[in-house]
């Protein structure tokens, strides 16, 4: 049994310890909006956050979420009260396709929680593990800047 804490909700998973984290969220607890990409941890698009930092859920072993906190992109903000990253991925229309959007705002959310005013290299260097065929980052590197600006505007 591996007890967690997934979107401020505790959990109790009775599934292998060895389990990749990515298929407790989606198969067990049942939250999709986490994808599977390579399942080498080189695409992004399983990023959550484990105690705040970015990881990539498909080669994280469900037993290294033991007693922590995972946050998975259901988690990060909702309709009603949008996370920055979200509101100003949706106003700088981001996604082509999709896919990996989730993962990308999870990384980019991160990088905001500890740097609110990053720099181009900032962001260059926070992304740089997470991969999107369709190419939307000129929109993503927008969207992230625009997300500091507000978080910035609403802790003055």
């Amino acid at each position: 049994m591996v007890k967690l804490t997934l979107n401020n909700k505790a959990l109790s998973l009775d599934a292998d310890p060895a389990m990749p984290l990515l298929y407790a969220i989606r198969d067990i607890a049942e939250l999709t909006g986490t994808k599977f990409g390579c399942g080498l941890g080189l695409c992004g698009a399983c990023t959550v956050h484990l105690n705040g930092a970015p990881i990539r859920s498909c080669v994280t072993p469900l037993s290294a979420a033991q007693g922590k906190t995972i946050t998975t992109i259901e988690g990060l903000g909702n309709d009603d009260a949008m996370h920055p990253v979200q509101a100003a991925w949706l106003a700088n229309k981001v996604p082509q396709c999709g896919y990996c959007q989730s993962g990308q705002m999870m990384s980019a959310a991160a990088l905001l929680e500890s740097n609110d005013a990053p720099s181009d290299s900032d962001i260059e260097t926070a992304m740089q593990g997470n991969i999107c065929r369709c190419g939307t980052y000129p929109r993503i590197k927008k969207a992230i800047k625009e997300a500091a600006e507000n978080i910035q505007k609403a802790k003055s």
